[in-house]
This record gives C-alpha cells, sequence and structure tokens, in this order.
C-alpha cells in the first residue's frame, strides 16, 4: 500500500447520473449519497491498512466558474468555484463523520470557524493522527484548475502518489466516447500526453508532476472499491486505470 496519497474527485462524481434519484433532500445541490458512502467507504478502508489520505474536490456539481456564466468576470467566477468546493468538502467530511472517521477541512484562507487555514505542518500533523485531510477553496487565486491543487499539495507533502478518480476508466488515445477505435493506455508518460493533447489531466499540473518525479493514477470510480485497489500499488490498477509516468 501507498505510504501518502492525495485524492482528487470530480464535483460531478459527487451527483452521481445527476437524475435526481439520489437527491440529497432540501438541498438544490445533487449528491449521490449512495456513490458517496460507497466511496468513503473504501477510503477508510484504506487508512485502516495505514495509508494517510487526502482528498481534493471539484465544485462542477454547483458552479463551473465562467462555463456557468460567460458574461461573469472571471475572477469572480472562479471565486464562486473555490466556494463551491468549500462546501462539497464541508458534506463529505460529515459524511466521512457519520461512517465512524475523522476528517478535517483545510482551505488557503480564514472562512470563520467552518475550516481551518492549511499550513502543510497542520496537515501532516491530522495525518498523522488518523483523520482524512480535506484541501477545499483551491489556492485561494483565480486561474487555477482543482486538477492543478492535487498536484501542488501532493509535491508539498511528499505524497507517493497523486491518484485522479474520474468516470472514464483510464487514458485513451481518443475520447472514448466519440471513437470506438480509441486505444486505452495502461501506462503512459506526461510527455506523450502533453505530445498528443490527450487532456487527461491539467496541463500545469503534468508539468509540475514531470519536473517532480510523482506519478499519477486516472482509474474509474465506478469500479468495485476502486480506490482501494489504486493504493495498493499493484497491476490490478491496469484493468480500470492508466497509470502515468514521470
Amino acid at each position: 500500500m501507498y505510504n501518502r496519497v492525495v485524492i482528487k474527485l470530480s464535483g460531478e462524481a459527487l451527483s452521481g447520473d445527476g437524475n435526481g434519484s439520489s437527491k440529497e433532500s432540501g438541498s438544490n445541490i445533487k449528491y449521490d449519497k449512495e456513490l458517496i458512502n460507497s466511496v468513503l467507504t473504501d477510503i477508510l478502508n484504506v487508512t485502516k491498512e495505514g495509508t494517510q489520505i487526502s482528498l481534493v474536490f471539484g465544485g462542477g456539481n454547483i458552479w463551473r466558474g465562467k462555463n456557468s456564466d460567460p458574461d461573469m468576470d472571471r475572477v469572480k467566477a472562479d471565486q464562486m468555484g473555490m466556494l463551491s468546493t468549500v462546501i462539497n468538502s464541508i458534506y463529505i467530511s460529515d459524511k466521512i463523520r457519520l461512517l465512524g472517521g475523522k476528517a478535517v477541512v483545510l482551505t488557503p484562507f480564514h472562512i470563520g470557524n467552518m475550516t481551518e487555514l492549511y499550513s502543510k505542518e497542520k496537515a501532516l500533523e491530522y495525518m498523522d493522527k488518523g483523520y482524512i485531510v480535506i484541501f477545499a477553496g483551491g489556492l485561494g487565486h483565480p486561474y487555477f484548475s482543482t486538477d492543478t491543487i492535487p498536484v501542488l499539495r501532493a509535491l508539498e507533502l511528499e505524497a507517493d502518489c497523486i491518484l485522479f478518480a474520474k468516470s472514464v476508466d483510464g487514458v485513451y488515445s481518443k475520447d472514448p466516447n466519440k471513437h470506438e477505435d480509441a486505444i486505452k493506455y495502461q501506462e503512459i508518460s506526461y510527455k506523450k500526453i502533453v505530445e498528443e493533447n490527450l487532456q487527461a489531466m491539467d496541463l500545469a499540473g503534468m508539468i509540475l508532476c514531470q519536473e517532480n518525479k510523482i506519478n499519477s493514477l486516472v482509474f474509474s470510480l465506478s469500479h468495485p472499491n476502486s480506490i482501494y485497489i489504486a493504493c495498493k500499488d499493484n497491476n490490478e490498477i491496469y484493468d480500470f486505470g492508466t497509470r502515468i509516468i514521470y
């Protein structure tokens, strides 16, 4: 098992199929409670094996920056995106509590007593105490995607690997939803992804990973126990994911 990982989950993944069947009562935000409980149970099982876990959530189930309103100022739209990740993180932290785990939400800016201010030392201290650490609010600055944040945090915390849990089961030569002849890679380098413009993850994040020699995994969240298997650091990941190497 890996010793320490950072896991990125999209906001869309939290909402499941989006048909409203799992919609949280009394909320306009869609959360697939069955999927979330399954994923968090998987994560808690990983922590029982001794792996330290930190999480980064997107906010696409709530707000997608200027895509949500093209007329908005980019900075203001990105700020709303940061706050949407905070909402998701607070929600998930309480779900972890209900499942018997411990979680804390760290942000790069003060939000009263709802979160704590991020520092490397604080994050490591919490993980040493068995907490799942959730990084919310991005970097506190616009123009950074939520794919860049887990890379930066992984480098700061000297994580072994970055896990990108997505709806697709790995990196393909082309969009598998549009092209039947798309080829799935078991293993691929950051350099090749950039050269072939495969858009597997954020460009800035890939460059940071390559320069700092840290591997990552892109895998399907829908596969049973996918996070537990991804954290085992063996070739089982190839069944439903792709290893990206530097």
